[in-house]
């Protein structure tokens, strides 16, 4: 299993930094990777966004996507990475947004997940359907996503990549 350990030391050999935007998460994430020895190395800093307004004023997402589409919507987690990303000037940009439960959100089921990375080679996202009670779904959806960033980059940083 991929740790912060893991993402740290990736990211230091790769040169790159990283910002997080967090909804579900509420932060885990960002303070996952400053948990580890050397993060200021490598970590920006992070936005807790939780409430809609505070993902259009923090980060960037446009209220009209926001109206449209709820938060829950892979559009949405991918400007809130590309938010984070601007914001602190970092090479990387994370985010979560889903529903934690215990009860359904917005239309969506408990454990609908968005993540999100924005980097260099874009903008990508991916939809996780979890399972478990709210520190479950939050625990995986970080884990999930520093696993993906440590394979983004370590396909990002291979020479033949073009």
């Amino acid at each position: 299993m991929i740790t912060a350990v893991d993402a740290v030391e990736a990211l230091r050999s790769a040169r790159a930094t990283v910002a997080t935007a967090e909804s579900l998460t509420g932060g885990l994430l960002c303070a996952a990777l400053v948990g580890v020895a050397g993060a200021s190395d490598v970590v920006r800093g992070g936005i807790v966004a939780y409430a809609p307004d505070s993902k259009t004023d923090l980060l960037g997402v446009g209220a009209e996507l926001i109206a449209e589409r709820g938060t829950v919507d892979a559009d949405v987690a991918a400007a809130m990475a590309t938010g984070s990303r601007e914001r602190f000037g970092a090479t990387y940009g994370l985010a979560t947004t889903g529903v934690a439960g215990p009860d359904p959100s917005e239309g969506k089921p408990v454990g609908a997940v968005y993540i999100a990375i924005a980097g260099p080679g874009g903008v990508d996202t991916r939809l996780l359907h979890l399972s478990g009670n709210r520190e479950t779904i939050r625990a995986e959806t970080v884990a999930a996503l520093l696993s993906w960033l440590v394979a983004r980059l370590g396909e990002e940083s291979r020479p033949d990549r073009g």
